[in-house]
């Protein structure tokens, strides 16, 4: 990750991911003319339904139980005993009393779909919203189920989904990166969520964390431009002669864009982060005060600017310096947590569908994994990690809203319909990107990968 203490020349010859993932428009013609353009956008298998991706993460389990798995019979059995098959990473017999939910639950839009008093604002939007209540997953480890989450594998490894679609597809906008990830802190798993592993450098995403200076050091040293292109155009006849000797070295390829990176950000990245001409009304929808700087309505407005600006995946992560939504201890958490992320996903949604964006942008919101609706005592404050059952949900981007696709048991423990792997949830945002999720392969070590590895099916029943 780009360091602030980094110089501006230094980062220029360093970069090779973060800002230095995205090629200079423009100015190298002639060596992009010469050359492969690892970032140059490309069409995928099929027609596609969406252009973009806003994928929303809620780091730390969120509870399905209380906020879009509406479980009445959860609060008549409350604590009764169960024996659950899985505790805590352990398998066996435990004896556990039934949880009821924390919040109540009301049913919005016409579609009636059930929402959790922890969502009034999304609530007010769940007719643009397909909820996915049969979510589930391999580990119920933060952090393997965040690897998994991101890049398909919870054991290792491999290039997260968002580098995926920039191999995949490039961008149209050579001055921005194609991957961008708005985070004021990593999720558990760290930064190899959003890296680009064995895929080549420039598809990493890059980290812009929300601030005063989200971009530091993107102003130029050298204030003459003419001097500028005068060293970029020195660094790029050497950068030619060296890649003659390699013609086969795609990493080189990527390498080279690197380099090419801060020129074009100088430009327009500035601009796409100022949001002094939002007008007060936009400002409103997204719960943010003129000058505000932090925020996840911060980072909602930001993503939507740089979706505008032709950014393939952005990535905002839901995480605070002290607290995340894995609630052992407390479900109250909960609520603070909501009330931060809430008006601004809903604010999101209704701007892009004012602005005619939302059909061709998927916005997605996933979580690790659930919580257990069960716990050692009727009257523990908490939940533990669950990962046979969770929900997520999509919007936009082809996909039907007002629906709820995928069912549990009457308690929320085990998916009993329509159940949707990650890898599953994967091969649909691929999919509606004009992707097909078992061509999208790269060869390495011998063999090919892919986002989904040898798993994963379309969610075909909501597409619109």
């Amino acid at each position: 990750m780009y360091r602030p203490s980094t110089s501006r020349r230094e980062f220029l010859h360093r970069a090779s991911g973060g800002f230095g993932s995205v090629a200079l428009s423009g100015l190298w013609s002639t060596v992009q003319a010469q050359s492969h353009n690892p970032l140059g956008a490309r069409h995928g298998h099929h027609a596609p339904r969406a252009d973009r991706v806003i994928f929303l993460y809620s780091t730390g389990g969120v509870s399905h139980v209380d906020t879009f798995n509406h479980r009445p019979q959860l609060a008549v059995d409350h604590g009764k005993s169960i024996t659950a098959s899985r505790w805590l990473n352990k398998s066996g017999e435990f004896k556990r009393h039934l949880i009821k939910p924390h919040w109540s639950f009301k049913q919005y839009g016409e579609s009636g779909t059930w929402v959790s008093e922890l969502f009034p604002h999304l609530g007010s939007v769940i007719d643009d919203v397909c909820v996915l209540n049969a979510m589930h997953c391999e580990s119920d480890g933060h952090d393997k189920a965040t690897l998994a989450a991101h890049t398909g594998s919870a054991q290792f490894a491999r290039p997260s989904a968002g580098s995926w679609v920039s191999y995949g597809l490039g961008t149209e906008n050579q001055n921005l990166p194609s991957f961008m990830v708005l985070a004021p802190a990593a999720p558990y798993a760290g930064a190899q969520t959003w890296g680009s592993d064995f895929l080549p450098a420039c598809h990493q995403g890059t980290q812009v964390v929300p601030g005063k200076n989200p971009l530091p050091n993107i102003h130029p040293l050298v204030t003459q431009p003419a001097l500028q292109r005068m060293e970029l155009g020195l660094l790029a006849r050497l950068n030619r002669a060296h890649r003659k000797t390699r013609e086969a070295d795609q990493a080189l390829d990527a390498r080279i864009r690197s380099f090419e990176t801060a020129f074009g950000m100088q430009r327009e990245a500035p601009e796409a982060f100022d949001l002094s001409g939002e007008t007060r009304s936009t400002l409103k929808l997204y719960g943010l005060e003129r000058g505000a700087t932090t925020g996840f309505g911060w980072q909602c407005l930001v993503a939507r600017r740089l979706a505008e600006r032709g950014v393939r995946f952005l990535e905002l992560i839901d995480v605070g310096s002290n607290s995340n939504w894995d609630s052992h201890g407390n479900m109250a958490d909960h609520a603070k947590l909501a009330r931060a992320i809430d008006q601004p996903i809903a604010g999101l949604l209704t701007d892009l569908k004012q602005r005619g964006m939302l059909e061709r942008t998927l916005v997605v919101w996933t979580t690790e994994f659930g919580r257990t609706p069960f716990n050692k005592s009727a009257n523990h404050p908490g939940r533990e990690h669950h990962n046979f059952c969770f929900s997520s949900w999509m919007a936009g981007g082809g996909i039907q809203g007002g629906i709820v696709h995928g069912a549990s048991d009457e308690h929320g423990i085990l998916t009993t319909s329509n159940a949707v792997h990650t890898h599953d949830l994967n091969a649909t945002m691929l999919h509606m990107l004009g992707i097909d999720h078992e061509r999208l392969t790269y060869r390495h070590a011998g063999r090919d990968f892919r986002l989904t590895d040898v798993h994963g099916q379309v969610i075909q029943d909501i597409i619109a």
